[in-house]
């Protein structure tokens, strides 16, 4: 039983993170997650089936379950949300579920995307309607509703987006992901005044599947370090970023890709 002047459960030692884009137990995003967890955070995770179903990987079976157990192995409390970010609402919903089963979001890690490859003259106007939806309207209401929110200790906030810096042949994907930067960088300034940090990541190609051969083969010629990036080398740079010892980056575009020369 809690007393009057006690804090209520949800709110624990662990510091609360809200990671978007967490559909896949090899992605990005979960690594993320896994790398959070095990670093003392509990963790919140958006993910959209229908989006991995149009995808050649396809949907993962029981995917958000997979992923929250590894969390819970790794002593965070957590909470999966299915989230279609198409929908300006659904950053809002998302805080509330967060908040109801965790208590405030101390770090909003970014990782959801809507990336179809098409050019100058084959993008339709759906397409890219849904890539600037996804990937830059629903992320300004995240870090929107992050900044209205935020009553943590001044100097404990983070906001982090990735990013890509691909244009030549993925038209919507490159724009929308160029306009989430700005809009990433703004908060850095907008938001100081509540003691948060923010910050843009460019992991470059990730090897979580999708590449083929000849892709394989081109991203290893170009990457001085002679290897494939992997889901852990982004995870230990936000790990980096949300600790204490990251404060003092901020207003930032990172690169993370092992010099990978395009």
């Amino acid at each position: 039983m809690t007393s009057a002047d006690e804090k209520p459960l949800f709110e624990s030692a662990r510091p609360v993170a809200l990671v978007t884009g967490v559909g896949r137990s090899i992605g990005i995003g979960a690594g993320i997650a896994h790398r959070l967890a095990e670093a003392g955070w509990n963790v919140a995770f958006t993910y959209w089936t229908p989006y991995d179903a149009r995808m050649a990987w396809g949907v993962e079976t029981d995917a958000a379950t997979t992923i929250a157990k590894a969390l819970e192995e790794r002593g965070a409390d957590t909470v999966a949300i299915e989230a279609d970010l198409t929908d300006p609402e659904a950053p809002r919903r998302a805080f509330d579920q967060v908040e109801g089963r965790l208590g405030n979001v101390t770090a909003l890690v970014m990782c959801h995307c809507e990336s179809v490859d098409s050019g100058l003259l084959d993008t339709t106007v759906e397409s890219f309607d849904r890539h600037f939806a996804v990937n830059t309207r629903a992320s300004w209401l995240l870090i929107r509703e992050f900044g209205r929110r935020f009553n943590g200790t001044p100097g404990t906030g983070r906001v982090i987006a990735l990013t890509s810096d691909h244009t030549v042949g993925n038209l919507p994907y490159g724009a929308s992901k160029g306009a989430l930067d700005r809009i990433t960088l703004a908060a850095a300034h907008e938001l100081a005044h509540l003691g948060i940090t923010a910050n843009v990541i460019n992991p470059g190609p990730i090897d979580t599947g999708w590449m083929s051969d000849d892709i394989r083969d081109h991203v290893l010629r170009q990457t001085p370090l002679g290897r494939l990036g992997s889901p852990q080398d982004t995870a230990d740079l936000v790990e980096f970023l949300c600790s204490p010892q990251g404060q003092w980056v901020n207003g930032q575009l990172l690169k993370s890709n092992g010099g990978f020369a395009g």
